[in-house]
C-alpha cells in the first residue's frame, strides 16, 4: 500500500486511488455525530445554494453548515458537533455544506473511492482501508477554506498515515498538541463565533465512532454513509 499526503483543494484535485479527506474540527466530526444520532445518510454539497435547493427538492430534511462561525441564511444548524449531538435524526437525511471538506470531496474526481476522516473515526477508517486493500491511499488534509493549511488536519493526516503503516502513535500526545493550536484556542474563546469548548472536546475524542465514513455518488450527488468497523486479519503494507 502506497500512502501519499497532499493538502488542500489542490491536493484533492490530483488525489487518486482511495482518497481520505481529513477535516478534524468540523465537517467529518459533525458527519459522524449525525450518524450517531440516527441519520441515514449525509449529502455533501459544495455550495450553500446547492444545499438549500436539495432541501427544497426533498433530497434531505435539514441543512448544516457554517460560514464565519454562523450557519448561512436559511440553514437549519451550524456545523457544530455538539449541536448535532442534541438532535434526533433517526432515519433522516442531512445536507452538509462547508468551505473546505465538502468542496474537497467534490474536487476529488480522480478518486476510485472516497472516505471522510476525523479523529473520532481514525481506527475505523484504517480498518476499512486495510479491508479494501487499495494500492494507493491519498490522504488530503483540507485546512481552512481548502486554501490554508491547518495544524489539526495536517497532524491528523500524519497520524492516519502512521496507523496505516502499522505504527502506534500516541493519541494522548497528539490531542495534547492539538489543544494548543490556533483553531482549538478559538473554540475556547467565548467572544468569537463558535467559541464553545463542547465542539472541541467531541472533536478530540479519538475513536469515538466505530465506523468509517464512505462517500459515493448517487443521482449526481455525493453522499456519505457509515461503514461499521470490521475486524480484519490484514497486515499494513
Amino acid at each position: 500500500m502506497e500512502i501519499k499526503i497532499d493538502s488542500l483543494l489542490a491536493g484533492a484535485k490530483k488525489a487518486e486511488g482511495a482518497v481520505v479527506v481529513v477535516s478534524v474540527f468540523h465537517a467529518f466530526t459533525t458527519t459522524a455525530l449525525a450518524f450517531e444520532q440516527g441519520a441515514e445518510r449525509v449529502i455533501l454539497a459544495p455550495e450553500t445554494d446547492e444545499a438549500i435547493l436539495l432541501r427544497k427538492q426533498g433530497q434531505g430534511s435539514i441543512c448544516i453548515g457554517t460560514v464565519d462561525g454562523k450557519p448561512p441564511e436559511d440553514f437549519d444548524f451550524a456545523e457544530s458537533p455538539h449541536t448535532i449531538s442534541q438532535l434526533d435524526l433517526k432515519g433522516k437525511t442531512a445536507i452538509l455544506s462547508t468551505r473546505a471538506a465538502t468542496m474537497g470531496v467534490n474536487a476529488a474526481w480522480r478518486a476510485e473511492t472516497i472516505y471522510g476522516a476525523a479523529l473520532v473515526n481514525m481506527s475505523a477508517t484504517v480498518q476499512a482501508l486495510w479491508q479494501a486493500k487499495p494500492k494507493l491511499v491519498h490522504i488530503v488534509p483540507m485546512g481552512t477554506n481548502g486554501r490554508t493549511r491547518a495544524d489539526e488536519d495536517e497532524i491528523a493526516a500524519i497520524y492516519l498515515k502512521n496507523l496505516l503503516e502499522g505504527q502506534h502513535p500516541d493519541p494522548e500526545a497528539m490531542t495534547h498538541l492539538l489543544r494548543s493550536c490556533h483553531a482549538a484556542q478559538r473554540h475556547l474563546d467565548s467572544t468569537l463565533p463558535g467559541g464553545t469548548g463542547e465542539d472541541l472536546e467531541i472533536a478530540l475524542h479519538v475513536d469515538r465512532a466505530p465506523f468509517a465514513i464512505q462517500v459515493g455518488r448517487r443521482d449526481r450527488m455525493l453522499v456519505a454513509s457509515p461503514v461499521m468497523e470490521m475486524e480484519v486479519e490484514v497486515e499494513p503494507v
